[in-house]
């Protein structure tokens, strides 16, 4: 597998990336009001889109550190062809360089996917797809079909497509079929549908509801394409990949507080994920940021009784 030792990017570079996490500002009231109307997007159509949210220096050095990983590790093509016979997937991008860290934080990604699941949501897998010229269409699919629930349900999952390339109908844009988030039935495997490319040009970032139909395209062309699928998933849900176990915890523990949380170092609703009455982020040195949920309902009991207490003796 190689070195699982996060590389540590350069100065230039984690100015460039830390900038691409934080593009696009805009005054927190225009905020709040962009994020609701994404978000109302993806309810209704399944999908939206923010138009070069990445500049194109954080896309340069994305691609580098993606290509400079590929072959520092010997990586290849998929083996299968759901993932890609001529694709390069690279998983657990977290373990393999700093600069990967900033990605499921972008502010505007991660603002859209809190307000469609919670604040407690966690990262579900964060990987590369590199279609290289020659790679077929991928069967229609919806990331949530493993899911024994029924359809439509509330959103589980929210995936952001960062688009490393424009995105084109000739080298592997992803096809989606608008509105399919709302289907009472998933796509059945290895059938055609009519669907649309969502071509956007590089340092966009596409973001839908995981049970929306979509599929990476075909790559006609001579180039490769480059994305990366960040994926977020509700705080109750199990992870695609198991990130505590995959992310070695001295590598973790340098890791921003909030990107800690989302890897699983935490407790949801202070109920799921404990540790023998224990927040996990505590493993890595940090304090528990509430109490178990337990604890929390004897404390607001001993604070009512206290409350009543005073107002007898008054």
């Amino acid at each position: 597998m190689g070195s699982t030792d996060a590389r540590q990017p350069r100065a230039d570079e984690r100015r460039t990336i830390e900038k691409a996490s934080s593009a696009a500002e805009v005054p927190p009231r225009m905020t709040e009001q962009s994020t609701a109307a994404h978000a109302g997007r993806i309810r209704e159509q399944g999908y939206t889109v923010l138009e070069r949210a990445i500049d194109a220096q954080a896309v340069a050095a994305i691609r580098d550190a993606l290509l400079r990983v590929e072959r520092s590790q010997g990586l290849g093509y998929a083996k299968t062809r759901f993932e890609g016979l001529n694709t390069v997937r690279i998983n657990n991008l977290l373990v393999h360089d700093e600069l990967f860290w900033q990605v499921p934080l972008q502010p505007q990604v991660l603002a859209i996917a809190e307000a469609l699941l919670d604040r407690e949501l966690l990262l579900s897998s964060l990987c590369s797809l590199t279609l290289g010229p020659g790679q077929t269409a991928q069967p229609m699919h919806e990331d949530t079909q493993q899911i024994p629930l029924p359809r439509p349900h509330p959103p589980l999952s929210i995936n952001a497509i960062w688009a490393l390339s424009d995105f084109t109908a000739d080298n592997g844009a992803t096809r989606i079929v608008p509105g399919s988030h709302r289907f009472d039935h998933a796509p059945e495997y290895g059938r055609a549908y009519d669907s649309v490319a969502v071509l956007v040009p590089a340092g966009s970032i596409v973001v839908f509801d995981s049970a929306l139909w979509h599929a990476g395209g075909a790559n006609t062309t001579s180039e490769r394409r480059w994305a990366l699928s960040c994926y977020y998933c509700a705080g109750w849900m199990r992870q695609q990949e198991n990130l505590q176990l995959g992310i070695p915890r001295d590598v973790a523990a340098r890791f921003p507080r909030r990107l800690q949380e989302l890897c699983g170092y935490s407790v949801y609703r202070g109920q799921w994920g404990h540790i023998d009455n224990r927040d996990p982020i505590e493993l890595l040195g940090r304090e528990r940021a509430r109490p178990m949920v337990w604890e929390a309902s004897d404390r607001k009991a001993a604070r009512e009784s206290g409350a009543e207490g005073a107002a007898g003796a008054g």
